[in-house]
């Protein structure tokens, strides 16, 4: 074999080890993000479902999922640990956007910019939490957050038409999150190969009370957007634990905030299943 077909293959090979080394860290951040998106969901639907049985005094969001954790043993260990997942999952993200996603047509701009959008989305999150776990914020109200970043957009130029074209787009993301769920679109995504009925089973329950609870959470958040918009009263946006409280004043009462909240405990449950079972 001479010189030149050697350094060829041992390029060749080098290529496939760092491919796989990349592949594996992806991977392993992918699943360490997901596993820590379902902490998030999990409290949060836990903080709504005392509210909606008249207990708790905490907020059902963000903030008050990070207080809740605070308050448990190694709290601070469990805070770090949560933001470093959060960052896996901004990279994974990002890997997403910038070498395609995994499955069909994953290289298209229609796959990859909605990865980009999650990136910077996760990356928000994870400082807000990184920064509550150093003692600096990041947890405050999400209705405060909502309505302070409705009231800056209203006064730019044409700010009232963003802040409606974006509560549409949120309430069509939620519709769209619903749906998907209802069809258990999901399944394209994960490894089911092997699982018995019941495990399948639980994969479906959480997959689709979770996903359509998270749409249907979504929709709500949008629509208070857009009649914040056309009403040009920034105070009505709301964030996630307004738009929780907002369904007890339905004719539902506070039964409705407990089926949402529940599955949003669902939507917990199934980010731990995809962070095993996902594929990446």
């Amino acid at each position: 074999m001479n010189a030149g077909v050697a350094g060829d293959l041992a390029r060749t090979g080098r290529g496939r080890a760092r491919r796989a080394a990349n592949g594996s860290a992806a991977e392993a951040a992918a699943r360490a993000g997901l596993a820590a998106r379902g902490v998030i969901y999990l409290l949060v639907g836990i903080l709504a479902l005392q509210i909606a049985f008249g207990g708790g005094n905490r907020q059902a969001d963000r903030g008050g999922a990070l207080a809740e954790l605070s308050d448990r043993p190694f709290g601070a260990v469990l805070l770090w640990a949560l933001g470093a997942g959060l960052v896996g999952m901004a990279l994974w993200r990002l890997s997403e956007a910038a070498f395609g996603v995994t499955g069909k047509d994953g290289h298209k701009a229609k796959k990859r910019l909605p990865a980009a959008a999650r990136c910077v989305f996760y990356a928000f999150v994870a400082y807000s939490v990184l920064a509550f776990a150093a003692g600096a914020g990041g947890g405050g109200s999400s209705d405060r957050q909502s309505r302070d970043v409705t009231a800056r957009v209203m006064e730019m130029p044409a700010g009232r038409w963003l802040v409606g074209a974006a509560g549409v787009a949120i309430v069509v993301a939620g519709v769209v999150i619903g749906v998907q769920a209802l069809r258990r679109t999901y399944r394209k995504k994960m490894k089911l190969g092997g699982l018995n009925p019941r495990a399948r089973l639980l994969v479906d329950v959480t997959g689709v009370g979770g996903g359509t609870a998270r749409g249907i959470v979504f929709a709500a958040a949008g629509a208070f957007a857009v009649r914040a918009a056309v009403a040009y009263e920034p105070d009505r946006a709301k964030g996630l634990d307004d738009t929780l409280r907002s369904f007890v004043g339905t004719p539902l009462g506070p039964w409705l905030l407990a089926l949402v909240a529940a599955g949003l405990v669902l939507f917990g449950v199934f980010s731990f299943v995809l962070a095993r079972r996902r594929r990446v």
